[in-house]
């Protein structure tokens, strides 16, 4: 798989005469090279891949993360680099930089400290931007992309089984999170031990800090849970926008959940048209459509019922980034296509609710697969 995505990225540079990208973003890094959990910038330690558009490509990492580098990565030519010894990383660039001439990083990912020294090494010439390349080649899954991407949702649902379970009268946020993340990490074992026996090093362990909320705090979009409990009749909202994280690939699920009871009948009315809305979404969402047709769809029901025009966007693209093209969103005018992986929401928000509903999808020829279930119906919603 990397293989392939690397000789796509070539193709592509070559095609627009771009001599040499440097990348730096961790989940590129991953795509291009099946490289990962290096320690990268958080630690002031840059990873930087150099790709020639008719040369092998270079890998520059830290020594202590040498090994961590698989065995079949499509690089031959790794460097690495000690801390405080030399000129560290720094020292492998000026020579191939001066043998290209069109150069392109990630403009709006590349870290402050290789772009700077990459500025000086350019002597005033601009760099070029390669995201778009990079886009285009990932906007596309192939089939072993969206096969990890189907094991990706059971995940999600082992997750959303797991918080339910948990859900309940003076329950804890941060109880719902750890039950959620356990189902998910023994799915994810499971379907790695099953499908993935040879990728020993990927981690099934579900980490990332989970989106919830409950009560009065569901209009808070980004909530994350806390130590409050969960009382009766209160809503309860999970999202696993990149928590899911099976296989490195994330995807988006939500939906709000009522403890017992529904208290505010309000509430029901605004699911139902949060609901309403995907569907409205997904009546449009097939081949040839466009990314701001299938927003203009959501919004337009949301508004029809007497609510105000979104806060957020109708669902986005997503593999092993959080965020992948295209945006579903006003103005956006991507044509969708066959084998994106697109989240596809539907919301309503009042001054204390917010009604909210999201799935992943596979777009096919003829339309699109559902790759997260759960019920949507209110009385399958009360726990």
């Amino acid at each position: 798989m990397f293989k392939k995505n690397l000789l796509k990225l070539r193709e592509k540079m070559r095609q627009d005469n771009i001599d040499l990208a440097v990348i730096t973003d961790d989940d590129s890094l991953y795509y291009f090279t099946g490289y990962q959990y290096f320690v990268h910038m958080e630690f002031g330690r840059p990873t930087i891949l150099l790709v020639p558009k008719d040369d092998e490509s270079t890998l520059i990492t830290p020594l202590l993360d040498v090994f961590l580098v698989p065995e079949d990565a499509p690089v031959k030519k790794i460097e690495t680099w000690n801390d405080g010894v030399g000129n560290e990383w720094r020292e492998f660039l000026p020579k191939i930089i001066k043998q290209n001439i069109n150069i392109a990083c990630e403009k709006y990912k590349i870290n402050a400290p290789v772009s700077i020294y990459l500025s000086e090494l350019m002597n005033g010439k601009s760099m070029g931007d390669i995201t778009p390349i990079i886009n285009d080649i990932r906007v596309i899954k192939t089939d072993e992309e969206l096969k990890i991407a189907r094991h990706a949702g059971e995940v999600a649902m082992a997750m959303m089984e797991g918080a339910k379970k948990a859900l309940g009268h003076n329950v804890p946020e941060y109880e719902i999170a750890i039950a959620q993340s356990q189902a998910g990490t023994r799915k994810a074992a499971e379907l790695l031990k099953t499908h993935y026996p040879n990728n020993i090093s990927m981690s099934p362990n579900i980490h990332f800090l989970p989106v919830m909320a409950s009560g009065k705090d569901l209009p808070r979009t980004h909530h994350r849970p806390t130590t409050k409990l969960i009382k009766r009749g209160d809503p309860f909202f999970v999202c696993y926008c990149g928590s899911t994280n099976f296989h490195r690939f994330r995807l988006g699920f939500d939906r709000v959940f009522w403890i017992e009871e529904i208290l505010d009948k309000d509430q029901i009315k605004a699911q139902e048209v949060a609901v309403k809305s995907q569907k409205a979404a997904l009546d449009v969402l097939r081949p040839g459509v466009t990314a701001e047709e299938i927003h203009a769809a959501y919004a337009d029901t949301i508004q029809s019922e007497g609510y105000p025009y979104p806060k957020y966007r109708c669902g986005r693209g997503t593999g092993f980034s959080v965020l992948e093209e295209p945006q579903l969103v006003s103005g956006n005018k991507t044509v969708i296509q066959t084998g994106m992986v697109l989240v596809v929401d539907g919301g309503s928000s009042t001054k204390d609710f917010r009604g909210q509903v999201g799935d992943s999808f596979i777009i096919t020829k003829d339309g699109y697969e559902q790759i997260t279930h759960h019920s949507k119906e209110i009385k399958d919603l009360i726990i």
